[in-house]
C-alpha cells in the first residue's frame, strides 16, 4: 500500500523527492527504481532526511519501527524542524503514536519531548489507491498546520480522493472502506459464479460482473441518488430482480454485510 500512495505521489512531487525503507532491500530499490526514487539504509536515515514520513506497515510491526526511529524524530523537533509522521496501521490512535515517539514514560529525561509536539497524522487508504482510484481518510494532530496538511493532501491526491475525517471515525473507515475491497471482490465472484450456473461463460460472467458494479457505483457518485433509489429503478413489479432479490433478503445479505463490516471495526479497535 505504502508503494502504491508513493507512485501516485511522484506524479505530484516528483519521483526524486521521494525514498523508501525496507526490511527487504531488494523491494526498496525496485520499488524505488519504478519512480525513480532513492533508498535509505535504515528507517533512522529516512527519518532524518523527510519532512512526510509514511510509515507504512502492519499494526503488529508499528512498535519496534517506532522505538527505532524515536531518537531521530525528537531530535528534529528539538531542532524545530520536525518530521511528520504519517501512519495507516489499523487501530493505531494519533496519541498512542505520539507518547512512545515523544518518549513518554521513559527513564532519560533529556530524551524526552513534549508528546503534543509530535506531529502525527493517521491515514487509511484502500487497495484501489494501486490504479489511483483509492479513498483515502485521513485524520490530523492539532500540531499539523493548515498549509502542511493541504500539501499532504495534494499528494495523496494521486492515488484518489481524500477525505478528512475525525478521528474518532478511523477504526469505522478502517471497517469499511479500508477492507471493503474484499467484500466487493467477494460479491463480484459470487455474481459472476450465479452467471456461469446460469451458462455463461466463465471470461464473460465475470466481466459481466465486474463492469456492473463498476458501472453501479459510478451511477451512485454522480447522480447522488440513494441506492435503494436506483435499485427500485431496475425491480420493475413480478420481475426478475424482485424476484433475486426476494432471495438476497431471506439470506439476510444486508445483514451479513453489515455484520461484516461490525466484525471489523471491533478487530480494528482490538489492534489499537
Amino acid at each position: 500500500m505504502g508503494s502504491a500512495l508513493m507512485k501516485g505521489a511522484a506524479v505530484v512531487a516528483g519521483g526524486e523527492n521521494i525514498g523508501f525503507s525496507d526490511v527487504d532491500k531488494a523491494k526498496a530499490r525496485n520499488t524505488a527504481r519504478t519512480i525513480g526514487g532513492q533508498v535509505f539504509g535504515t528507517n533512522t536515515e529516512a527519518v532524518k532526511a523527510g519532512d512526510l514520513v509514511f510509515l507504512a506497515v502492519k499494526p503488529q510491526v508499528l512498535p519496534s519501527v517506532l522505538a527505532e526511529i524515536a531518537p531521530a524524530v525528537r531530535e528534529r523537533i528539538a531542532a524545530g524542524n520536525p518530521a511528520i509522521l504519517v501512519s495507516m496501521a489499523a487501530g493505531w490512535s494519533i496519541g498512542k503514536i505520539q507518547a512512545i515517539v515523544g518518549g513518554s514514560g521513559t527513564d532519560v529525561p533529556a530524551a524526552h519531548a513534549p508528546i503534543a509536539s509530535v506531529p502525527v497524522v493517521r491515514i487509511m487508504p484502500n487497495t484501489p489507491a494501486l490504479i489511483s482510484k483509492g479513498v483515502i481518510a485521513i485524520a490530523v494532530s492539532p500540531k499539523l498546520t493548515l498549509s502542511r496538511l493541504e500539501e499532504l493532501e495534494k499528494i495523496l491526491g494521486g492515488a484518489g480522493i481524500v477525505d478528512r475525517v475525525d478521528e474518532k471515525h478511523m477504526d469505522a473507515v478502517t471497517s469499511l472502506s479500508g477492507s471493503g475491497p474484499a467484500y466487493v471482490c467477494q460479491f463480484i465472484e459470487a455474481l459472476a459464479d450465479g452467471g456461469v450456473l446460469a451458462g455463461l461463460p466463465r471470461g464473460k460472467a465475470l466481466l459481466y460482473a465486474a463492469q456492473t458494479v463498476l458501472g453501479t457505483a459510478a451511477m451512485i457518485m454522480e447522480s447522488g441518488k440513494h441506492p435503494g433509489e436506483l435499485k427500485d429503478m431496475v425491480a420493475s413489479p413480478g420481475g426478475t430482480t424482485i424476484a433475486g432479490i426476494s432471495v438476497l433478503e431471506r439470506g439476510a445479505f444486508r445483514g451479513t454485510v453489515i455484520s461484516a463490516v461490525e466484525a471489523a471495526w471491533k478487530r480494528a479497535l482490538e489492534l489499537g
